[in-house]
């Protein structure tokens, strides 16, 4: 199953140095998950041809406008191209009576079912749940509520080994032997055991997305183990207090994160308009972390790949 996070937008308060704002898509099998959308979202759905259509679930953390601005915009082409599908949209409390009122002064009737969800912003909590995955929030520490996004597989059955396929074997007989029953005869004698025709399930992975906050340790332990964490690194610690004042982290405060909380891969994000050249955060996060990454629009990265 596909497991990738690709990235559309990058930058901080300002598009600049042909970066855009903030914005992700994850993939999860078929499923398309938008997480943030600031100005420019649109264009970088196109230009990386992301059909709108697929997108059933997007994430917003804070009403910061490098953060949602974009939204409306996404929201009326939608409408505009004839989409049907319902729509589910996870954000802060307000974003609703955002949306509701531009649409009530544009004088804009939507064609499809738009469902908002408030996100708790004081504790994790889990906000959507599939047959493949979950969604949880994850307090973030800035200047107005926040919450960062944990997008968790499923654990998977058991996978059977073709190898051991016995003549006259079920599809359903399979199916048992992946969720882990043995097989009994109608006469109640063992016919097949399932640890001897399955292997183990392919481990579940995991990806965090950690957008403006300030350096909180009290995160890493929502965040153990994770395959990718991407934590906002604003600034280098030549401006450590810069960061401190505006809740925002440095690339080697991100990096702290990610050892802490044992993460694979680090991937840096949301970088000032003050750095057209990034070699200097990614060189600090991987003073602490090594395995650490620049967030490059256009790039996608499979998370869980070894």
């Amino acid at each position: 199953m596909a497991f990738q996070v690709k990235i559309l937008g990058s930058n901080s308060a300002t598009p600049a140095h042909n970066r855009n704002q903030t914005s992700q898509l994850l993939i999860a099998d078929n499923e398309y998950y938008l997480i943030d959308c600031g100005e420019g979202t649109q264009l970088q759905l196109i230009r990386y041809r992301i059909r709108f259509h697929r997108i059933n679930h997007i994430f917003i953390s804070h009403l910061h406008g490098d953060h949602y601005l974009g939204l409306m915009g996404l929201l009326l082409t939608m409408n505009l191209q004839g989409r049907q599908e319902d729509l589910h949209v996870y954000g802060p409390a307000g974003l609703d009576e955002i949306l509701s009122l531009q649409m009530k002064y544009s004088g804009t009737i939507l064609q499809y079912k738009l469902h908002f969800t408030a996100v708790e912003q004081s504790a994790p909590g889990l906000l959507f749940e599939s047959k493949l995955l979950t969604v949880e929030s994850l307090p973030l520490v800035h200047r107005i509520p926040c919450t960062g996004f944990l997008f968790r597989e499923k654990p998977k059955s058991r996978r059977f080994n073709r190898a051991k396929m016995q003549p006259g074997m079920t599809g359903d007989e399979i199916a048992r032997l992946k969720s882990g029953q043995d097989i009994y005869t109608p006469e109640g004698e063992l016919k097949y055991r399932s640890l001897d025709y399955t292997l183990p399930p392919r481990r579940s992975r995991s990806y965090a997305y950690c957008s403006d906050t300030r350096y909180e340790p009290a995160l890493v332990p929502l965040l153990q183990n994770v395959d990718v964490l991407y934590h906002e690194a604003t600034f280098t610690s030549e401006f450590e207090s810069r960061a401190a004042e505006t809740f925002h982290s440095t690339a080697r405060q991100a990096g702290l994160i990610a050892q802490a909380a044992n993460a694979h891969m680090l991937l840096l994000g949301h970088y000032s308009v003050r750095y057209k050249e990034l070699t200097p955060l990614l060189l600090e996060a991987r003073e602490v972390f090594y395995n650490s990454y620049l967030a490059v629009e256009g790039e996608t990265i499979d998370i869980g790949a070894d």
